[in-house]
């Protein structure tokens, strides 16, 4: 199920507080995330587009997460931030990828926000994306979604409860027949834990990555 802006959306959109990402079970969060909106709004520029897919990484526990073992460097202090910071880092020296902070700060909980559907500024999408026309290819997958977001490693360690990148709740929800989990995606050097079903998406969305279950 898809589901389109109406005129004059923001009049419904309520940002998320500090209390929905300070919360224990990044898990629930990940789901939780499905549904929801993130917006930028760089220099006047506004583009918006409803979470279909993430993944949530579960921190000093995790062997997938970048902070396993509570491992700090310069790249993931970010991570041990309060819940509502934005972890924007590069993959394969390309792609920028935006993940949601969670938890209370220095435990380092994270959810890579993978796909959405675009809904607004589709024209700046395609402008960022060298694209011609709306396709599925837009926002599916985790380094097209930042591009066509304006989302860069810049960004990072940026508050979620400021103006310039947040998440909405417009009041729209998926029914729960809608929703499945899988293993994440590229994470084979995690072991065991690259099977942990912590990949949360909608099913037969349009803009998922990977395959669709």
């Amino acid at each position: 199920m898809q589901k389109k802006l109406e005129q004059n959306p923001q009049q419904h959109w309520h940002k998320l507080l500090l209390s929905f990402y300070e919360r224990d079970d990044v898990l629930l969060i990940a789901y939780e995330l499905l549904g929801k909106i993130l917006v930028t709004n760089f220099e006047g520029i506004f583009t918006a587009g409803r979470i279909v897919e993430t993944e949530a990484y579960n921190g000093a526990v995790d062997k997938a997460s970048h902070a396993y073992n509570n491992r700090r460097t310069k790249r993931t202090e970010v991570m041990f931030a309060h819940g509502s910071t934005a972890y924007v880092y590069l993959c394969y020296g390309i792609h920028h990828l935006f993940n949601v902070v969670t938890n209370i700060k220095n435990i380092p909980h994270a959810v890579l926000i993978r796909a959405l559907e675009p809904l607004a500024g589709i024209d700046a999408m395609l402008r960022r994306t060298n694209k011609e026309k709306l396709d599925a290819t837009l926002t599916k997958g985790p380094g097209n979604v930042s591009k066509a977001l304006g989302i860069a490693t810049h960004h990072t360690n940026t508050s979620l409860l400021d103006n310039e990148i947040f998440i909405v709740d417009d009041g729209f929800r998926y029914k729960k027949n809608e929703f499945t989990v899988t293993p994440r995606i590229g994470v084979d050097y995690a072991g065991e834990d690259a099977l942990l079903p912590y990949r949360f998406i909608v099913k037969e969305h349009n803009y998922l990555s990977g395959k669709k279950k």
